[in-house]
Parts: C-alpha cells; structure tokens; sequence
C-alpha cells in the first residue's frame, strides 16, 4: 500500500473513532470519565513519587485504582463496546499515519565504507560487564582467534581504559575495541578518535544502547568480532560533556542526582523512592538553565543530553536514534512540578508543556552550585558549573560487522499535518525529513 493511500487510510480511522464516540454521545459524561481517569492516574502517579507516607500510599492507590474503576464504569454502563470500537479505530489510525511516514523516509542509513585490513588489533574487556558476558560469549578466546590482543580489566586495581588504550597505541595498535558497558566503550572510542584510529564495539553491557543504535546483535556479542574478518566502516559523532567523552547521553538534574548514592547500585528503586520526593518538590538543588543554540530552558528538573537526537522525546533515554551522524545534540528537558502538570503528561505524553525537546550542536548546564551532578552513559560524575555539552561530527570511525541485524526503524511522533497533507497533496514535500537525518 502506497504512503498516500495508508495515509487516507488513517484519516477514515480517525473518522471511525469520532464516530464510535458520537454513538456513545447520549451518555458523553461517562466519555470523558476515561480521559478523567488516565489524568487521575498520571496525579497518583506523583504523589506515590513526589511525597512520602500516606501521600505515597494514596498516590500509588489512585494511579492503580483510577484506570480499573474507568474499566469497571465501562462495564457496568454498557459502553465497553463503544470504547473499545474508538480504541482500535485510533490505534489503527496511528499505526496506519506511522506506516505512511516511514515510507517517505530515505531508504538510507549511515553511510559505510569497506573496512581495511589490520595488523595489531587490541581490545579492552570489561569482565564483569553485564553480568560477565565475556566469559559466557568466549570473548578473549574469539578475538585472539582472530588476531587480536585482549587486555582484561583488573576491576579490583581500578584501571583506567583510555590509559590502557592510549599505551596499545603507543605500542603500535592499528585498530581499538571494547566490550564493555557504554561507559567503557566511550572512553576507549575516544583514544580510537584522537588517533584517528578504527573502533570495534562489543555489546557486552547490560544495556549496550550504543550497540543498538549501531544495529548490532545484543544477543551474542561474539558476533561483534565479525568486524575484524568481514567488516565495514561507520562514521558516527562523538559527544563531549565537560571535556569527557559520552556515545549515548549525558543526564543531569533528578536522574544524575539519584545516581550519585552509593547505595544506587544495589538497591536502585529504593534509592529513587527515597529521593525522588526532595528532588521533586524541595530543595535538593540548585536550579539548572540549559542554554542551546537558540533557546534557553529555565529550572528544567531534569535534562537529557544525547549523541545525536532520539527518535521520540524520551526523558528516559530508552528509545532508539534514527542516526548517529547527523553532527547535532539532541535535548529534552523535563519540568513536572505538581499534580496537575503529571496529569497532563499522562494524557498528551510527549506534546505535554513539561517536554521541551530540542537539537543543538552545543548545550551550556548552569547552576549556582559549584559542582553539576551528572550521569554520563550511566556513570555518576560531578563537573564544575558551567557544563558544556558539544557534538563532535564524524570523529569516531565505527568498524562494525557487514552482515548484522541492524538497527529497526522507530517511527518518530505522528504529525497529522503531514498525514493530512500526504493524503491530500499530489506530492509530499520532499524537504521534510524525519529527526536526525541528515541535511
């Protein structure tokens, strides 16, 4: 089906969802009971967050309760059938509008060229890292098979990878690799971009989000090392936070805060529950600004700074980026401060007016406080105020297997202005491009 006709489509869904709700419309109250119900859950949801004791045990109470009571009314009145019609008219909608925007995306990804032989390959490997997926996936076995030399992480000794990495390259290493978590990856990915030299990523992490976006198999990372045999070259940006390099994001404000706690590791939601109230609603901290090439967002509770943009302004950072050469900094600033503000996150998500999401090639983080906590890939840091965040454009040389599963393509939001425009227009304009592509 052509981008246009999924595109009519979608319309005539969203015609259908309208008019399954105007069936129901001689008992419109009960409607908007399911609209109320999703905002009292996003209000529960921050008080369980936000406060403590019975305003927690309430908050939880109502975020739980809410949507089961609209299922329960539904039920009861008889128009379980009404909404269940508008809700698979809508979904079909969304996914029909997705369908017909992809397919005006370009059928390219990162550009790629064959890779060169090497002669002295060395990798750096965490063996602890993801729950010790070295040894379980026979890494050192498998690179030295290959050629390659393997420097295994004395955890206990506290080693330095860049260190380890610079010394290699003193010693004549003509290509880097890590397996390791992110954080490893990016400080061994930034000696391999100060010497110009390839960079082989092993997805040996927990969450290996670098690998991910690389299109790499999460599953086996031995399959990584395929690189060395029959492997082609990527050129994606770098990230620079403080000075430090960074692959995925940079996070400051709640998240980086929580990360700070020794006890963060071990007992990670019991942390946050405990935190979470202070840094919501007292304070913890100093207010942040982050300035970007454009804009300036004042007091954001939390920003996520990411190496090039994500797909969908996810404050979590746990989406995809469509690219990883698109030579921009991806923002989203986060400002949830009460009840009513969580209530209209839960009901319009990323459109809410506590999102800001931006891209930048240089962020600045300011604060009164003369140290800024900060999560880089994960790892818990405190830099002097002010932070400066820069893109570094094709600085690292990504040597990855040929044949690999590739990273899916995540649509971006719906933008019903395209959809009508796609369905209507003779021709869509060929300028639009989704975000992180290249211009």
């Amino acid at each position: 089906m052509s981008a246009r006709a999924l595109a009519r489509f979608a319309l005539l869904c969203v015609g259908g969802a309208l008019a399954a709700v105007l069936a129901g419309a001689g008992q419109w109250l009960i409607l908007l009971l399911g609209l109320a119900g999703l905002a009292l859950a996003g209000a529960g949801l921050w008080w369980a967050l936000a406060h403590r004791g019975l305003a927690r045990f309430f908050g939880a109470l109502l975020a739980i309760g809410a949507p089961i009571g609209v299922l329960v009314l539904y039920a009861v009145s008889g128009l379980w059938v009404v909404a269940v019609a508008a809700v698979a008219a809508w979904t079909t909608a969304v996914a029909c509008a997705r369908s017909a925007l992809r397919r005006l995306r370009s059928p390219h990804g990162m550009r790629h060229r064959t890779a060169r032989p090497f002669r002295r390959a060395v990798f750096i490997m965490n063996p602890r890292s993801g729950g010790g997926k070295v040894g379980q996936f026979g890494l050192v076995e498998r690179a030295e098979a290959l050629g390659a030399r393997v420097i295994l992480l004395d955890l206990d000794t506290a080693p330095d990878p860049a260190a380890l990495a610079r010394e290699a390259v003193s010693e004549g290493a003509d290509l880097l690799g890590a397996a390791g978590g992110d954080g490893t990856q990016a400080l061994v990915a930034s000696v391999a971009a100060e010497h110009g030299l390839p960079f082989v990523v092993v997805a040996a992490g927990t969450r290996n989000h670098f690998a991910m976006d690389l299109g790499l198999d999460r599953d086996d990372p031995s399959k990584s090392l395929d690189a060395l045999t029959d492997g082609v070259e990527l050129r994606v940006d770098l990230g620079e936070v403080g000075g430090l390099p960074f692959v995925n994001t940079a996070s400051f404000g709640t998240y980086a805060q929580i990360v700070q706690s020794p006890e963060y590791r071990d007992a990670k939601a019991a942390t946050a529950l405990e935190q979470l109230p202070d840094l919501l609603t007292g304070d913890a901290a100093a207010p942040l600004t982050a300035r970007t090439d454009d804009e300036v967002v004042e007091a954001p509770q939390a920003v996520l700074v990411s190496n090039n943009p994500y797909a969908r302004a996810d404050p979590l950072g746990v989406g995809r980026r469509p690219r990883l050469d698109a030579g921009s900094l991806g923002v989203i600033a986060v400002r949830v401060e009460s009840a009513a503000r969580a209530a209209e996150l839960a009901l319009l998500g990323e459109r809410a007016s506590g999102i800001t999401s931006l891209t930048s090639r240089r962020v600045v983080i300011e604060s009164d406080d003369e140290l800024i906590p900060v999560a880089v890939d994960g790892e818990a840091l405190t830099l002097p105020s002010p932070v400066v965040c820069r893109v570094r454009p094709a600085a690292l040389r990504v040597r990855v297997p040929r044949h690999r599963p590739g990273a899916p393509y995540i649509a971006p939001s719906v933008d019903w202005r395209r959809v009508v425009r796609l369905a209507f227009d003779r021709t869509p304009d060929p300028r639009e491009k989704e975000p992180g592509a290249q211009r």
